[in-house]
């Protein structure tokens, strides 16, 4: 059954993209006949724009994953105190990766919704997008430095002075899109209120730069303002969401005064994101995180050859099992990676539509699956039995318990809009949705149950973690058969007389309530 379900789901994701093709060729044919000679010229000259934003979004999953390095290279004392050692790490570098990680994905996420509305590019903006991505891989740089000078408003100047420069290159962009309708994409090409949007977009994409401005000047007044200022920034779409709740509430009644539909820089959670360039992102930060762990191996792990002749007597053999703690660790720490984006490939194949609040959680979940590499850097860094290997150990849980989970808050986040999100084998009640829930439930399950385990058995903290390691790839095997056993024992025994449903079909049960429904 499960390979049934897989081909038709790829088939009706085939259906989809094929009816969107052909709208688009019709209504891009309509809109050809409607331009004059010489906006015919200019259209013939674009391109599409898949290339471009596959760049983009490899070069800004490298810029936000890398910056893990510096925190996973912190060389530790083994007679120094771990717990010590993080907390001076949690108020510099590890402070200076996560607010990275969560700017660098805020620039991501404003170059979507950007390049939705944008859909085919030519010389010009092509231009225009790489000196806007050379100044977002600028920004760990002047983040490094307002770490590093925590006290000097020349880091917050520099920061500053990089995202009002991209707002101004995102502003411009739109503005050079606008004046050429046929780069836009349809909903606004055939919109009558064209000069509407082009306000409102402006509007928002300039909201950046201004906080920014006033954070740099009010870095020369009390600097601690600009900070408060700078985190205002990466949540400031849900801030003004519930601003706007709250005086919707207030006032009584909804105050959207759009002409019509806005599909696009609505700062509603449920606004669309690109699914394909959500999973491009993810694969990249996936795949870095994964290379990043064999480049310790190779660094650290490589005998000296006169070492190699001196104490083991020629043996590379002998000199190769002084790493064997190192290499269990790489090979359990790439599985975990593996395995996470196995689970996230599964989630999004049963995505059919991503919203900006499931993106706010997989940027979550991304940056501590970033946080992998120091995982695997603490595990195998402190000899083994110490008080400093249960400690690292125990942040490793944590990593992967975070990572996993947010994985699932956004599968819970899709099921409360699941008729628009979701494929409907995986809605509340669908065939799939108990073996998705488990898929989800398991890492963040194990890896709070080694936490514990290390706890009660920290003599045996090493071993416990490594065999949760070991274990998990042959729990995936036997998931589906353990779900469905589970399954049919809780039907034997709370429901026994229950017609067996499975073999209904999904899509014609409509008396089956919504998720969210359900909850309220």
């Amino acid at each position: 059954m499960g390979e049934n379900d897989e081909s038709e789901i790829i088939e009706h994701h085939d259906d989809e993209a094929m009816e969107k093709r052909n709208r688009l060729r019709n209504d891009s044919s309509s809109l050809l006949e409607s331009l004059t000679p010489s906006e015919r010229d200019g259209q013939r000259s674009t391109q599409p724009s898949h290339r471009l934003l596959a760049y983009s979004d490899a070069l800004i999953s490298i810029i936000a994953t890398v910056m893990i390095l510096p925190v996973a290279h912190t060389k530790f004392q083994n007679t120094e105190e771990l717990k010590d050692s993080i907390q001076l790490l949690l108020t510099t570098k590890i402070a200076v990766y996560l607010m990275t990680f969560l700017i660098v994905t805020v620039a991501w996420a404003a170059h979507i919704r950007l390049f939705q509305v944008i859909e085919r590019i030519d010389d010009t903006l092509a231009l225009l997008n790489l000196a806007c991505m050379m100044l977002i891989t600028f920004l760990p740089y002047t983040f490094s430095l307002m770490a590093t000078f925590p006290n000097n408003v020349l880091g917050i100047v520099f920061f500053c002075a990089c995202v009002i420069v991209i707002g101004l290159i995102q502003a411009v962009i739109v503005i050079y899109g606008f004046s050429r309708p046929f780069l836009l994409n349809e909903h606004i090409q055939m919109s009558e209120n064209r000069a509407y949007y082009r306000r409102h977009i402006l509007e928002i994409i300039m909201k950046v730069p201004l906080m920014c401005f006033f954070a740099s000047i009010f870095s020369f007044i009390f600097f601690q303002l600009s900070y408060v200022l700078l985190a205002i920034v990466i949540f400031m779409p849900y801030i003004s969401q519930c601003l706007k709740w709250i005086r919707n509430k207030a006032i009584g009644g909804p105050s959207d005064d759009t002409p019509d539909s806005m599909l696009f820089y609505t700062y509603h959670p449920n606004e669309p994101l690109s699914k394909e360039r959500v999973e491009a992102f993810s694969d990249g930060v996936y795949a870095i995180v994964a290379t990043l762990l064999i480049l310790d191996i190779c660094e650290d792990n490589v005998p000296d050859p006169s070492l190699v002749q001196k104490e083991f007597s020629g043996s590379l053999f002998a000199a190769l099992q002084e790493y064997g703690h190192e290499y269990l660790a790489y090979f359990g720490s790439f599985a975990t990676v593996g395995l996470l984006w196995f689970v996230h490939h599964s989630l999004f194949l049963h995505v059919t539509r991503a919203t900006r609040l499931m993106g706010l959680f997989n940027t979550f979940s991304l940056a501590f699956i970033g946080g992998l590499p120091l995982a695997y850097q603490l595990t195998h860094e402190f000899p083994s039995g110490s008080r400093n290997e249960l400690e690292a150990i125990q942040i490793s849980c944590v990593i992967i318990f975070f990572a996993g989970l947010f994985q699932l808050a956004l599968w819970v986040t899709a099921l409360f809009s699941e008729h628009e999100t979701l494929h409907p084998y995986v809605h509340y009640g669908g065939r799939e949705h108990a073996f998705m829930f488990a898929k989800l439930s398991l890492y963040p399950c194990v890896a709070l149950g080694t936490f514990f385990f290390t706890c009660i058995l920290s003599r045996f903290s090493a071993p416990i973690f490594h065999l949760m390691q070991i274990a998990v790839p042959f729990a995936f095997l036997l998931l589906r058969l353990l779900v469905r056993v589970t399954l049919a024992v809780l039907r034997w025994l709370f429901c026994p007389a229950r017609p067996d449903i499975g073999n209904t079909p999904v899509e014609e049960d409509d008396s089956r309530l919504p998720f969210n429904d359900i909850v309220t």
